[in-house]
């Protein structure tokens, strides 16, 4: 029985109760009606662990929220003012304050009656109205997808989470009451909660060091995502108890009288795992059931520290330990405050025993998590501001909010949570002895990121116990982790979010991408800005900008290059904001028409009588360039840049036809030119079109003959044009324009290409 279960006189029978949203009607008669839980026996309940409690507030709110809810029934017919209370009962198990319990009972009042926050404040202070409105859900928020909307209220509650941790603590005793009154609900809605319960909730309550409440959210959406397997798994687990009732008895017993004939007093109590636990164990290690050999675990509560190392040291000398099973949570706690020595030994009938041993302390924050801080007593400082001193699963959990709450998407941001909240954790130090939890498959970019941001954007190499080893190295227990940098880098490969396990880094990789990007296209905008500047004889500066931003609507500078780098705004416009007497030079371009001619009105730019022209360095440049799409374009062609709004601009020969359509575009022509430094070759993407005889063995001729002369195919394409001859449509990476055309006159001096000829893209 869970922990948070209250006594039998006042028990609500969970499975009795109701499900998820109030209804004017049952949709099905309840299974029975039992009493629901008096003013008196709430204010005793909390009476029993504060005794300081405001028995006035606590009325108060009780009569409000009965009275707000009036008639309102849940869906098994039971009046919806029970699942409130139920929520402040399981609350009350958890010992939390005044104000939670009332923020309980009120929890539902703003979503489904006709209360106000402003009313709420008004009778019962601006704490508890905002413990209220933090757990408001989104009912008229539109999103595309049910995963948005599922991602946007995970958001708002994380949010409201950052500002006073109560919030959670509501929600989830919400969620598991919900859950537990499941059945009521329609099948298709009962699934996909049971599944955002598995997802998302139960998780986050591990998470923050809630066990007992984890396991029962796990078990719940286990029974209904697949309840043939619950039945299955649950059946097996009762059979094995009662089989070995005995045994479990003989070996309490034993292990309480070694611990006293030692000098150590101790409490020693089994309890068999959950079944959505077995299953997960046997699905993840392929095993049946009776391969199993840890379904019941034994708790050896001691009074303090010492006694815990005393324990271990009685328990392995008296029966044999089970190698590869012992970890030590207390040197090295969980990031949810878990602290216990796990380890197994083959105790008596042979049967393998695994032991949990702590203080009374370690116990009470291994069951309530961060409910097991004291929130009620006098002199005590807010929830939040108690646990950011006090709970390194707090810490944690704001952590990751401030990471995930920059997710460019909802989707993003509900794909980052779950991975921060399923995953187990390696251990992991600095060379200098910083200890670095990471969650299990994590890889040296992941420690990178943990260690600081910096160091993850200039990570070049690594080395792990003192041997190089690459970044996407996945990192073991114990591993001692020395990160190389490079001033070099100020940011990273994108490749390295697909590497990357946790939300922090995945989230800083695409955080410094972004800002790289858009230092790109901020480069390239002041490089446009700066040869206007000078083909139109005006003086630029930074600071005369400066004074133009609110005529161009942007923040900064950097944003205004940007946007002329992203061709969202035009240099002219930046002229003539600064200068408002600035004219546009409009010339005609080369290919314009006329009469439906093509006529060139105007000579193409020369690189080498322009000065002004932008270098072009390739792919891999500080701008954001790309290469025509059908065709390319090599060093040694004569070349002009289209910018393309959000994309950068575009590298065409001079003599490709596609520059015809953007004759009447002439504010998106730039002169450019090429600056390849001849030390460092780099390739070029051009495309040929060869024509050759249809006869086996003609494509390899080609290919041997490209390969030969130092191409790279990037792509080919074929297409039979007649019987005797095959079209091939080739993308070819070479060097420069030379490059290029010896591999054209090669190809043409063999017998079976009967043409070959450059496509201009």
């Amino acid at each position: 029985m869970a922990f948070w279960r209250r006594s039998p006189p006042q028990m609500q029978a969970a499975t009795d109760q109701v499900a998820v949203a109030p209804s004017s009607a049952p949709a099905r008669a309840p299974k029975s009606r039992v009493r629901m839980m008096r003013q008196y026996d709430l204010v005793e309940r909390v009476r029993s662990y504060n005794p300081d409690t405001n028995e006035d507030l606590l009325n108060r709110a009780y009569v409000y929220a009965m009275k707000a809810h009036g008639s309102q029934t849940r869906a098994s017919g039971d009046p919806y003012f029970s699942h409130p209370l139920e929520v402040a009962a399981i609350l009350t198990d958890l010992k939390l304050d005044d104000a939670t319990i009332v923020a309980a009972l009120l929890h539902d009042t703003i979503e489904d009656t006709e209360a106000t926050r402003a009313e709420i404040d008004q009778i019962f202070g601006p704490e508890i109205g905002a413990l209220v409105e933090g757990l408001t859900k989104l009912k008229r928020l539109e999103l595309v997808s049910r995963e948005a909307k599922q991602a946007e209220n995970l958001r708002k509650l994380l949010l409201a989470i950052s500002d006073d941790v109560r919030v959670l603590l509501i929600k989830l005793a919400d969620r598991l009451h919900n859950m537990r009154t499941l059945e009521f609900v329609r099948p298709e809605s009962r699934q996909r909660i049971a599944e955002e319960t598995l997802d998302i909730y139960a998780p986050l309550a591990g998470r923050m060091g809630m066990q007992e409440m984890r396991e029962e959210l796990e078990d719940l959406s286990f029974r209904t995502l697949d309840p043939e397997a619950h039945a299955v798994v649950k059946q097996r687990l009762d059979a094995l108890e009662e089989l070995n009732r005995n045994l479990i008895g003989e070996i309490e017993t034993q292990l309480t009288t070694n611990l006293r004939r030692n000098g150590l007093t101790a409490r020693v109590y089994g309890r068999r795992k959950k079944p959505f636990a077995i299953w997960t164990k046997m699905e993840r290690k392929s095993i049946g059931f009776e391969q199993l050999s840890d379904v019941f675990a034994f708790r050896v509560i001691v009074s303090d520290l010492e006694s815990c190392y005393r324990a271990l040291g009685i328990v392995h000398t008296t029966w044999p330990v089970v190698p590869g099973r012992f970890k030590d949570y207390i040197s090295t706690p969980k990031q949810n405050d878990y602290r216990s020595i796990h380890t197994t030994v083959i105790g008596p009938g042979n049967q393998r025993v695994e032991l949990q041993i702590r203080t009374e302390e370690m116990h009470r924050v291994a069951e309530f998590g961060i409910a097991a801080h004291v929130f009620y007593k006098e002199g005590v400082e807010s929830p939040t501001e108690l646990l950011k001193r006090e709970s390194n699963a707090f810490a944690w959990l704001r952590n990751t909010i401030a990471i995930l709450s920059e997710g460019a998407n909802p989707e993003e941001f509900l794909e980052h949570t779950k991975l921060e909240l399923f995953h187990d954790q390696v251990f992991c130090f600095t060379p200098k002895g910083k200890l670095i939890a990471l969650p299990r498959h994590a890889n040296v970019i992941d420690f990178a990121y943990a260690v600081h941001t910096d160091v993850g954007n200039s990570a070049v190499g690594s080395k792990i116990n003192g041997k190089f080893a690459p970044l996407s190295s996945e990192l073991q227990n114990g591993d001692e982790v020395e990160v190389l940098t490079s001033d070099a880098q100020s940011a990273p490969p994108s490749a390295w979010e697909s590497l990357a396990v946790t939300g922090k880094a995945r989230a800083a990789i695409r955080r410094a991408t972004r800002v790289a990007v858009r230092d790109q296209y901020a480069g390239l905008g002041r490089r446009i800005v700066e040869r206007l500047f000078e083909r139109a004889k005006l003086e630029y500066a930074d600071d005369k900008l400066k004074g133009a931003l609110p005529r161009l609507a942007r923040n900064s500078i950097d944003d205004v290059m940007a946007a002329v780098g992203r061709g969202e705004m035009k240099a002219a416009n930046v002229a003539r904001a600064m200068y408002p007497d600035y004219k546009e030079e409009r010339g005609a371009r080369f290919g314009a028409k006329k009469n439906g001619l093509a006529v060139k009105l105007k000579s193409p730019p020369d690189p080498t009588r322009n000065p002004n022209a932008i270098p072009i360095r390739g792919i891999n440049s500080d701008l954001p360039v790309k290469f025509a799409p059908n065709g390319g374009a090599v060093p040694g062609d004569r070349i002009v840049g289209i910018v393309t709004p959000g994309e950068g601009i575009t590298i065409y020969p001079i003599q490709s036809p596609a520059l015809k359509d953007f004759e009447e575009e002439p504010e998106r022509w730039l002169d450019v030119r090429w600056d390849v430094d001849d030390t460092i070759p780099q390739r070029f993407p051009a495309r040929i079109l060869v024509e050759n005889v249809n006869e086996p063995g003609s494509l390899a001729q080609v290919a041997t003959v490209i390969a030969e002369h130092d191409g790279n195919i990037d792509n080919i394409s074929m297409h039979r044009r007649s019987p005797d001859f095959t079209e091939l449509t080739i993308d070819l990476e070479v060097y420069d324009l030379k490059h290029l055309s010896a591999i054209i006159a090669q190809l043409r001096a063999k017998a079976v290409v009967a043409r070959v000829e450059r496509v201009n893209g």
